[in-house]
C-alpha cells in the first residue's frame, strides 16, 4: 500500500485555460464546467463537498449536492437541525469544492450561507420523491439513534401521511451561499497546474481575477 500511494501518478493533459479569455462572471464559468461535467458524470456532477468550521475544535467536511444557482448563490438542502445546520447557524463562513476527475478539474468556493427563502424550500421539498419527504420528518439527522428505531418511524409517519399532502418539515430547507472567492483549477502536465482566482470587491462591486501558481 506504501509503495502504491508514493508512487501512483497522473499526469494532467486534457485542457487548458487561457486567463484573458475568462468571463468576467465566476458564476458563468462554473455553470459552463457544471454543463460539460453533467456530460461525463450525469449522475454526480453537482456532487460537492461544504466545508463548516465545528462549534469545538477544527473544521467538518461532507459530500452535498448542488441544487441552484440564482444571481451568482450556490443552493443546497438539509436538515436545518443537522451538525452542518447548527455549524452554519453558528458560523455561516463556509467553504466549498467541486471535482471532476473526468475533466482535470475543481473549483473551490468560499462564501457565507444563509437560509433560503421559505417558499423557494416549499417548492423543492414539493418536488421530492414522497418516500424521501417522509424520510426527512423521519431522520433525526446527526443524532445518535438504532436502524430499528428510524425504521420504526418511518412506518408511522407512513401511516400518518397514508395518501395525504406531505408538507415541508420547519426544520428542514436550503441554505444559499453568497461566494465571495473562487479558484478555478485545471490540471496541466508536470503538475503545472492552471489556477485563477475571482474574488468579489465589495467596494467595487464588481469581480476581481487573477493568477496563482500551482
Amino acid at each position: 500500500m506504501a509503495d502504491s500511494l508514493e508512487t501512483t501518478r497522473k499526469d494532467y493533459h486534457r485542457a487548458n485555460l487561457i486567463f484573458s479569455q475568462l468571463p468576467a462572471s465566476p458564476s458563468a464559468l462554473l455553470e459552463e464546467w457544471l454543463e460539460s461535467a453533467k456530460e461525463c458524470d450525469p449522475e454526480d456532477y453537482n456532487a460537492m463537498v461544504l466545508s463548516t468550521r465545528a462549534l469545538g475544535q477544527g473544521a467538518n467536511s461532507r459530500v452535498v449536492l448542488l441544487r441552484g444557482i440564482e444571481e451568482g448563490t450556490i443552493r443546497f438542502f438539509t436538515n436545518y437541525e443537522s451538525t452542518k445546520g447548527r455549524e452554519i447557524a453558528a458560523h455561516p463562513h463556509v467553504s466549498c469544492l467541486f471535482f471532476w476527475p473526468q475533466l482535470e478539474r475543481q473549483v473551490r468556493i468560499k462564501g457565507c450561507a444563509r437560509r433560503s427563502e421559505e417558499e423557494v424550500s416549499n417548492l423543492y421539498f414539493d418536488s421530492r420523491p414522497r418516500s424521501s419527504q417522509i424520510g426527512a420528518w423521519a431522520s433525526k439527522q446527526s443524532q445518535e439513534g438504532t436502524e430499528l428505531e428510524l425504521e420504526g418511524r418511518l412506518a408511522q409517519l407512513t401511516e400518518k401521511f397514508n395518501e395525504a399532502e406531505i408538507t415541508r418539515p420547519p426544520f428542514w430547507g436550503g441554505f444559499d451561499i453568497e461566494p465571495i472567492e473562487y479558484e478555478f483549477w485545471q490540471g496541466r502536465p508536470s503538475r503545472l497546474h492552471q489556477r485563477y482566482c475571482y474574488r468579489w470587491s465589495e467596494s467595487e462591486k464588481t469581480w476581481t481575477k487573477h493568477r496563482v501558481d500551482p
